[in-house]
């Protein structure tokens, strides 16, 4: 059963000032209301395996806990606690030494159960001792995305994994890309399922302003397992409905529709690294102009995905700071309308109904272990995209390098210029020009993979 935005949102009046706000999570009908949500019964994407290093250790973190994930040499994924339980340094800076995790303190080398198996400074004839171990976890690769279940390894279902059912026929190809972000992971997915915010933020890109209007919306299926909602221009009551699914916690899967026979979709994936800080697996994908999508490089690709997240950027951070400065509630800083905000609001209210084992989160009408204020930080391409998108890191260190060989080749070429006379100065000094011409092409490249589209 559904409920379409005229159920959801009501008026009130306080202060003689007319406001819009959204009714109570149980005046909404909840499929399954016995099942609860177990934060730690659930997958979560961890990276592309594109991206995975191949022989050193990759740390991340979730809900502030650390984790490292490496290979061994059978090519078997394994994930720890990234702490030592010597003297606590991070596994993740040390090293990968014949399938073993090495941590770069002592020397403690760990295997693929978190089992402690050697230790450089004890006696030759001395045990290990038992507690000298770190917990593992289960990872597993599906359709080219490494899941982390956080639970104990023997409660694991896979078929929870949320994969996209058209990424498995041979017709579809698909792009991906990844970005850190300054925010806590519900306002991204805030963010992702609010598509009226597309026609202006993201003017120019993905949107036009020119269509901005009023949205018809509904919302069903409604449970711990997530919610259902669709779309379409409140004006053309005869327009297509756009479908988008909220699969709990970490996944908004956009479905599109163009014309028959062409089907395409947006996976996007989230794992919420830390209080404000989240992480975004973007999969795009389709059936149609399969050619273009496979022959343009991921790099150049990943310039427009970025310019896009960073039209957003501002705006989120401003408006996470400006709620944690407040002491209210959603329901009393929000001001919904019911033909922008439906989606919106339900995600919230998820939040509300089924978020209580979550470690932090802010609802609509209730919080629990939310940070006080939040640290502003800069947008920074490099380090939230290029330094962990292997295709991103691989171009710029090429232009990095074909950069400084232009430079060599121009004073190099200079230098043949000052030295000989005729023809041959002429030309030595024609091509150094070129040269430098080059290197600051490829300089201004190279700030596309550094910097925020707003410093260039």
């Amino acid at each position: 059963m559904s409920y379409d935005s005229s159920t959801v949102l009501g008026w009130r009046h306080p202060n003689n000032t007319m406001t819009l706000e959204a009714q109570t999570p149980d005046t909404l009908e909840v499929r399954e209301e016995q099942q609860e949500f177990n934060w730690r019964q659930c997958w979560y994407p961890i990276c592309f395996v594109q991206d995975l290093p191949k022989n050193r250790p990759y740390g991340f973190s979730l809900y502030d806990e650390p984790f490292v994930l490496f290979t061994n040499q059978e090519g078997i994924l394994v994930c720890l606690t990234d702490r030592c339980p010597h003297r606590a340094a991070k596994l993740s800076d040390g090293q990968i030494i014949d399938g073993k995790i090495e941590c770069s303190y002592h020397g403690w080398q760990f295997g693929i159960d978190g089992q402690c198996l050697h230790i450089p400074q004890l006696p030759t004839d001395a045990t290990i001792p038992v507690n000298a171990c770190v917990q593992s976890f289960l990872v597993i690769e599906r359709q080219g995305l490494i899941w982390m279940w956080t639970g104990n390894a023997d409660t694991a279902m896979t078929e929870l994994i949320p994969t996209i059912a058209d990424l498995d026929l041979p017709e579809f190809v698909h792009i991906d890309y990844v970005r850190d972000l300054p925010y806590d992971q519900a306002y991204l997915i805030e963010n992702f399922v609010d598509p009226a915010h597309v026609y202006i933020s993201h003017d120019g890109t993905e949107g036009n302003r020119q269509h901005a209007q009023p949205l018809a919306m509904e919302v069903s299926d409604f449970s711990v397992k997530g919610f259902r909602g669709k779309m379409r221009p409140a004006n053309n009551p005869h327009g297509v409905w756009q479908n988008l699914d909220f699969i709990a916690p970490n996944l908004v899967h956009y479905q599109l529709n163009f014309q028959p026979g062409w089907d395409a979709g947006i996976a996007l994936y989230s794992i919420p690294l830390g209080k404000g800080k989240c992480r975004l697996l973007l999969r795009r994908y389709r059936n149609f102009r399969t050619l273009e999508m496979k022959l343009k490089p991921l790099w150049l690709e990943h310039f427009r995905q970025n310019k896009v997240l960073e039209q957003d950027l501002p705006q989120i951070i401003g408006q996470q700071a400006e709620i944690a400065r407040s002491p209210q509630n959603l329901n009393q800083i929000y001001l919904p309308l019911k033909t922008s905000d439906l989606l919106v609001i339900s995600y919230r209210k998820w939040l509300d109904e089924f978020g209580d084992s979550l470690p932090y989160y802010q609802g609509y009408l209730t919080l629990k272990n939310c940070a006080d204020n939040h640290s502003i930080q800069e947008s920074d391409r490099f380090s939230q995209h290029t330094l962990i998108c292997s295709s991103c890191n691989q171009a710029y260190r090429v232009t990095s390098q074909l950069k400084q060989v232009c430079i060599g080749v121009a004073i190099a070429l200079a230098a043949l210029a000052i030295i000989t006379d005729g023809t041959v100065s002429n030309i030595s000094v024609a091509l150094s020009l070129v040269s430098i011409f080059v290197s600051v092409g490829l300089e201004k490249l190279k700030t596309h993979f550094q910097y925020s589209y707003t410093h260039f």
